[in-house]
């Protein structure tokens, strides 16, 4: 089957149909997202070698349930060991011998086929097209986000950073009636929310707030700051924005370093959560219901023989979310 691999280096390659496990299922790929996270990758982040992509619907074509073929699907993207103290208290996403579709482990879904345990798979509803239910994954990171923190109606809320997953946490802490505001860098983003009730804000540079009176307080005293820009200056962005006692959200996975004094956020007694995969029952129904339609966030569609292009298109300025088409041909 082709695949798009990375080995140091991104190419396009011919690879045996993968075999499934005891208890996974054979899935064709029938359209792929690409994420932040496959950037970093290609750039170092967790060493990995392998067929990348995470964000997928396809359509179960083996499975040791009969029910589960022919049934469309998406899927969580952590494999635990089911047997370690983790796994057996519902952590199986943190188990230390887990694997992750296309990011550590396990080869992902930039290919004609993947597998993956029956556990991790969710029936996508009939109405919730595949360019819909590919946002599956990344909607529920954001989701995640109300899982950890509970944000109601007299928050005010900052997210920084105006990208794909910016702009999903701000279509799904709209509908809490939470103060929300949006810091970013591309008026064409910020357009995507601003008749949503989303307050946006444009800065040249996401570096420290000295302008702090734009979000109409000074200093500005959030609440809770969701750091999404995917840039190791987002985190100083959400520093100076939150205020004593509040919460910094982190959900920022990047290669480089990140140099901070902790002093910020001792004194001010900031609590800070690492945020990462969330839950997706209700980010389907939240897709199957239409009170979120991430189809505005998709830039462009590749098929899947120009998934290298994809992924540097995708790195371009300006640039939303990616899919790749994947065609399958007999082999």
């Amino acid at each position: 089957m082709n695949a798009l691999r990375f080995d140091g280096q991104v190419c396009m390659v011919q690879v045996p149909r993968p075999q499934p496990a005891v208890g996974e299922a054979l899935i064709r790929v029938q359209l792929v997202g690409l994420c932040q996270t496959d950037v970093e990758i290609t750039r170092g982040y967790k060493n990995f070698q392998g067929i990348l992509g995470h964000e997928f619907v396809g359509q179960v074509v083996a499975a040791p349930d009969a029910a589960w073929i022919g049934q469309r699907v998406v899927g969580e993207i952590n494999i635990g060991c089911g047997r370690c103290p983790r796994c057996q208290r519902g952590q199986a996403k943190h188990c230390q011998h887990r694997t992750v579709l296309g990011i550590y482990g396990r080869d992902g879904a930039l290919a004609e086929y993947l597998t993956l345990p029956l556990a991790n798979l969710h029936q996508v509803p009939a109405s919730v097209p595949d360019e819909v239910a590919v946002f599956t994954e990344p909607l529920a990171a954001a989701l995640e986000i109300l899982a950890q923190v509970p944000v109601g109606p007299d928050y005010r809320v900052l997210i920084v950073g105006d990208g794909k997953l910016g702009l999903l946490s701000a279509l799904v802490l709209r509908l809490t009636g939470c103060e929300l505001h949006l810091l970013g860098r591309h008026p064409e983003k910020l357009a995507l929310v601003a008749d949503l009730g989303v307050m946006t804000h444009q800065a040249d540079r996401q570096a420290e707030l000295d302008n702090s009176a734009q979000f109409g307080t000074y200093p500005p005293d959030f609440d809770l700051v969701v750091e999404a820009s995917g840039s190791p200056s987002g985190w100083h962005t959400a520093v100076a924005a939150v205020r004593p006692q509040g919460t910094i959200v982190a959900k920022s996975t990047y290669q480089q370093a990140l140099e901070f004094n902790p002093t910020m956020l001792v004194v001010p007694e900031v609590t800070v959560i690492g945020s990462r995969c969330g839950p997706f029952a209700p980010a389907l129904r939240l897709l199957a219901k239409g009170l979120i339609d991430p189809r505005p966030l998709i830039s462009k569609v590749f098929p899947l023989a120009q998934a290298p292009a994809a992924l540097a298109y995708a790195q371009q300025p300006g640039v939303l979310k990616v899919l790749v088409e994947v065609s399958v041909h007999a082999n």
